[in-house]
């Protein structure tokens, strides 16, 4: 369970790496390391789906924060 957490953050950084870059210089990484295959792209941008929505599960089933009141 700790290890998928963290796998699913990792992929989210990374993701969001993607996109700053994406941002600042108009290169898009992601599509450079799917080698502009269509469906390579999308299968990358459902895996941060679910990873989103792991980490979702995770806050709301966990509530990691709680002893932060």
């Amino acid at each position: 369970m700790k290890f998928t957490t963290l796998l699913c953050c990792a992929v989210l950084i990374a993701f969001g790496l993607g996109a700053c870059i994406y941002a600042l210089t108009g290169f898009d990484l992601l599509a450079a390391v799917t080698f502009g295959n269509a469906y390579a792209y999308r299968a990358l941008l459902s895996l941060t789906g679910v990873a989103a929505l792991w980490l979702v599960f995770w806050l709301i089933a966990f509530r990691p924060t709680r002893q932060l009141r």
